[in-house]
């Protein structure tokens, strides 16, 4: 048992980062009438910690793989540990969400070193073995976290769900420091802070136009302006690490078409399989009267069958064709989705999410484990921080971009349903709803209007979650059907090595 201790340390920093992405999404009525928080302030405390988290984990990998993956592991977890205890004590929105993005940075050091710490530890089937369970953690953590977001603040309070890591941190730096190890190679050279930088402010822009688009509508001046910034920004990381001889990333690498289907297959899954349930969420509580707890067990499917079959078919996938492997997993998020949009309208209620959630949770539990394999199989041991940075990345911005863009689609829906219906200010109270604000909503209306206006909430609920699914899972299918022809194998001529993409151990080196 004691060979499996630095999987068992892995997977205790992956599951706290990962659920921390969404369990605070149960929460968010409880914070609205705890903090006052504004939907925009809700909307940014769930992304500053994915921005932070995406945004940095590809500068992490690339510090980790200088400084030592074990030491940037550790001082993740404390960073992490510190900024949490900060979350569980905010006074106010705008402390939680510079806490909330502290926390991201720390989730970052952790993330970006999970695959070159288990490369390390691991080889053969082992190593397979171990990417089937951490994928099985990974894949059902997302999931996970509104059931334990629910139960926290039912139970206790929305602040212990910041407050749990506290002891499981603590452990986890303790079993770090004594079973984990580092590959034995280490990249020299200076850290690429411009890189870095220009990277961040690029995914920031980005973001924060997603969201200021929700706000003013995609015809303000300032959203086009801001992505315009942002793709200038973008130029100018791209340019850097042409030019520094200690990029952060390998440019080199974007010519490989498998390497660039994993980071593409990183951001559209998370995109397409986790955004939608934050908006489900609010849904269930604000609109439907359902309690924290029962909102998170919805999605309890997902997670089931997400671990459920990455746990089982680790070993069993372990050198299958990945392009089979992911594209497959995709096809089964998107057809998630597809099933809930159709599912999910009129008067339905929680039962209609069920089969597309346990859909969904097969399609993650499949693409999960063999996208960190694959990553890993591209480079050399030591850039194995780059590798994990880059994939999760991708998958961390996945969900700030699809929170601030299936947020528009939200109120854009909603709004069309209660203008539908005669209801004056139909703009403003859609943002209300997609705010978790309809309690309140309905308790400054005159009796009289009362019913109405309950029944339009009820509608333009239902309209908006059924228009993110629809969203999520058309973006799902798409993803599925490209990344399976990116990576599909040549088939005139034997492929490099470093273009062929292999689950099994050592491909592609």
């Amino acid at each position: 048992m004691r060979k499996w201790l630095p999987l068992l340390t892995v997977c205790l920093g992956t599951f706290m980062l990962l659920v921390d992405v969404t369990i605070v999404t149960v929460a968010l009525p409880d914070l609205v009438d705890d903090l006052g928080a504004s939907f925009r302030a809700l909307q940014w405390v769930i992304d500053a910690y994915a921005l932070a988290l995406g945004a940095l984990v590809l500068g992490a990998g690339s510090i980790a793989d200088r400084v030592g993956h074990r030491r940037a592991y550790v001082v993740g977890l404390a960073l992490f540990a510190a900024s949490s205890l900060m979350c569980g004590l905010a006074p106010n929105a705008g402390v939680l969400i510079a806490a909330r993005a502290a926390q991201g940075v720390g989730a970052a050091a952790m993330f970006a070193t999970t695959f070159a710490l288990l490369n390390s530890a691991y080889t053969g089937r082992d190593r397979g073995s171990a990417y089937g369970i951490w994928g099985a953690v990974a894949g059902a953590s997302a999931a996970v976290g509104p059931i334990l977001g629910g139960l926290l603040t039912e139970g206790a309070s929305w602040r212990w769900i910041f407050l749990v890591n506290l002891p499981v941190s603590a452990v986890a730096i303790l079993l770090c420091v004594t079973t984990l190890t580092d590959a034995q190679a280490r990249v020299r050279g200076r850290i690429d802070v411009a890189g870095m930088a220009s990277f961040t402010a690029a995914a920031a822009c980005t973001t924060y136009a997603l969201i200021r688009a929700n706000e003013d509508g995609w015809s303000s001046a300032a959203v086009w302006w801001l992505l315009v910034l942002a793709a200038v920004l973008l130029a100018g990381f791209v340019a850097i690490e042409a030019r520094t001889r200690h990029a952060m990333l390998d440019l080199a690498l974007l010519r490989n078409r498998s390497f660039v289907a994993v980071l593409l297959a990183g951001l559209l899954l998370t995109f397409a399989a986790f955004t939608t349930f934050t908006y489900t969420s609010i849904w269930l509580q604000s609109v439907l009267g359902m309690s924290p707890l029962a909102a998170g067990l919805t999605g309890l499917p997902m997670s089931v069958t997400a671990f459920g079959v990455s746990a089982a078919l680790g070993r069993v996938l372990h050198g299958r064709r990945p392009d089979l492997v992911i594209g497959a997993g995709l096809l089964l998020v998107g057809l998630g989705s597809l099933l809930t949009a159709a599912l999910v309208h009129g008067s339905a209620g929680w039962p209609a999410l069920l089969p597309g959630l346990a859909l969904i949770g097969v399609g993650v539990g499949l693409a999960t484990p063999i996208l960190g394999l694959v990553s890993m199989s591209l480079v050399p041991p030591e850039r194995g921080g780059m590798a994990a940075g880059a994939v999760n990345t991708t998958r961390q911005l996945g969900f700030a971009f699809g929170i601030a863009a299936l947020g528009s689609v939200f109120t854009a829906r909603a709004q069309s349903s209660l203008a539908a219906r005669g209801i004056p200010d139909a703009a403003q109270v859609a943002h209300a709803i997609a705010g978790g604000q309809t309690p309140a909503l309905l308790r400054a209306t005159p009796t009289a209007g009362r019913q109405l206006l309950d029944n339009a909430a009820h509608a333009a609920g239902v309209s908006g979650v059924q228009a993110t699914f629809a969203v999520a899972g058309a973006v799902g299918v798409l993803a599925g059907l490209v990344v399976a022809v990116l990576m599909r194998p040549a088939r005139r001529r034997a492929a490099a090595p470093a273009e062929r993409p292999a689950v099994a151990e050592g491909a592609g080196r």
